[in-house]
């Protein structure tokens, strides 16, 4: 008997290897395989298509006997699977991570094969046609970026994934380079052949050591696939800050992982001072569907408005199913939560859902019929970001919330610009102080410039507005986007949960 169970590190961190041992004890043959992203079912077991979880090495007897009671049916027609639209995870629980002989069967290298036989522009216009915009959170259209480097003067050219994945709630990077490193490989092959690059580097963090392990086999593997472009994997140290493209690209190059200045943008003097296509992994494991016959087309054909294609959003928190839901832009929040994700783990009331990682904007009950859509986002102060969505009972302090963000910048900035490295740390005395007495001595004495009023005793509405100010500057005056969003939750706080900021 086939026993296929995940080897993601979620499952991994569940139990299981020993579950996978305990299969193979009782004389069956038991394949490793990616996750199908149902993670509150994990360790999934899978036998003739069935699935059983969360299994233990205890439940295996049962299992085996047909008598067990974690029986969930066929595992692709269960709701959580159903309604999804998969792409970019089409593999996702289906294959072996490191087979060949799977990726191939499955539609794998086919895209690579056509481009090779088309001009770097005619594979751009199909991107651009596509309506792929980066999904690591700035949502800036990737055919432009690619016919930028395309364009610029230069012979010798990079192509960058983007893995770093920092965001809390998200693991959508992680899930694919470990449960499908070829078709990261094969996107990267292709953006490579579009703009004439020769070489490429995945960097992604050292916390990750399961999916660095998987990437650097999966390239071994497929060297001659896709020669002559060269690829490689360096690991970065664990820095926010070098999510942003600059950073990580002097992280690359192994200088201090700091903000560039731009102008000049990566696109024109990037890596080694050459011009360079940074995209995040979701956006470049997206390119071997569109550039598949016709998929350019049926991928514009997904969305809403500038929101096109799929988007890989991960449901994380107090939720009660939490995991990997692919789908088309335009869903709502209402139905992510609630009707996906079965509501709150604790059984409480939603009390906010945080979407856009650290950074991004709490989001309140009234608000979640809003569609998931970029432009729709940000006009109500929001971000998409890399699709996280945390969820939060109506136990959760969204004051401490706020000054958490604001704490967390000022750790992570990288310390370059003074919006960042000052701001926060002032963000999170003004909270400080607004949640801990109602009246202060001069409050306004750090930045009076900013602050109209006199320096004498004031109340808690100077301390709001100085927070607010200080939110503003950092917004505008950062120099990415680490100093920039993070005013987006602490104004949101205190815009829907004015009474968290009190004592």
């Amino acid at each position: 008997m086939i026993v296929r169970i995940s080897d993601d590190s979620l499952a991994l961190a569940l139990g299981a290897d020993e579950l996978a041992a305990a299969f193979e004890a009782a004389g069956c043959t038991v394949e490793r395989t990616s996750s199908w992203g149902m993670h509150w079912l994990e360790p999934l077991v899978e036998i003739e298509g069935q699935g059983f979880g969360p299994a233990g090495p205890d439940d295996v007897a049962a299992i085996l006997a047909g008598t067990s009671p974690l029986a969930i049916g066929a595992i692709e027609k269960h709701p959580f699977l159903r309604g999804q639209q998969r792409l970019t995870f089409a593999r996702a629980g289906k294959t072996r991570p490191l087979s060949l002989a799977d990726y191939e069967a499955t539609g794998g290298w086919a895209a690579l094969r056509r481009v090779r036989g088309m001009t770097g522009a005619e594979v751009i216009a199909e991107v651009m046609q596509s309506g792929l915009r980066g999904r690591g959170g700035a949502g800036f259209p990737a055919g432009i970026k690619w016919k930028t480097v395309h364009d610029a003067p230069g012979t010798r050219k990079y192509v960058v994934c983007n893995a770093d994945e920092g965001d809390s709630g998200t693991f959508a990077d992680r899930m694919l380079m470990e449960g499908d490193p070829y078709q990261l490989i094969e996107g990267l092959a292709i953006a490579a052949h579009a703009v004439g690059a020769g070489h490429g580097y995945i960097y992604t963090r050292s916390e990750y050591p399961h999916a660095i392990a998987k990437l650097r086999a999966a390239i071994d593997l497929s060297r001659e696939i896709v020669a002559p472009f060269v690829l490689e994997v360096r690991a970065g140290a664990g820095a926010y800050v070098c999510g942003e493209e600059t950073s990580l690209l002097n992280s690359i190059e192994g200088k201090r992982g700091i903000v560039r200045a731009k102008p000049p943008l990566p696109a024109l003097e990037g890596l080694f001072g050459c011009p360079t296509v940074v995209n995040n992994v979701l956006t470049i494991a997206a390119i071997p569907h569109i550039m598949a016959e016709g998929g350019a087309a049926e991928y514009a054909a997904l969305g809403v408005d500038r929101s096109l294609g799929t988007k890989p959003i991960q449901l994380a928190g107090n939720i009660r199913h939490g995991g990997l839901y692919e789908t088309a832009f335009g869903i709502t929040l209402r139905d992510l939560v609630h009707a996906i994700g079965g509501g709150t783990a604790s059984g409480r009331p939603v009390k906010a859902v945080q979407v856009g990682g650290p950074l991004g904007a709490y989001i309140p009950p009234e608000q979640f019929d809003l569609p998931f859509d970029y432009e729709a986002y940000a006009r109500v102060d929001a971000l998409i970001g890399h699709g996280g969505v945390v969820v939060f009972d109506d136990t959760a302090d969204m004051g401490a919330l706020a000054r958490f963000a604001m704490e967390f910048c000022a750790a992570e900035s990288c310390g370059k610009c003074t919006p960042c490295r000052i701001g926060s740390t002032r963000g999170v005395e003004v909270i400080d102080r607004l949640r801990t007495r109602e009246k202060v001595l001069d409050p306004v004495a750090a930045l009076p410039q900013m602050h109209n009023a006199p320096k004498h005793a004031r109340g808690r509405e100077a301390d709001v507005d100085l927070l607010k100010d200080l939110c503003e500057t950092m917004k505008f005056g950062s120099l990415c986007a680490l100093g920039g969003f993070a005013p987006y939750p602490v104004l949101s706080a205190l815009r829907y949960w004015p009474e968290d900021f009190r004592p």
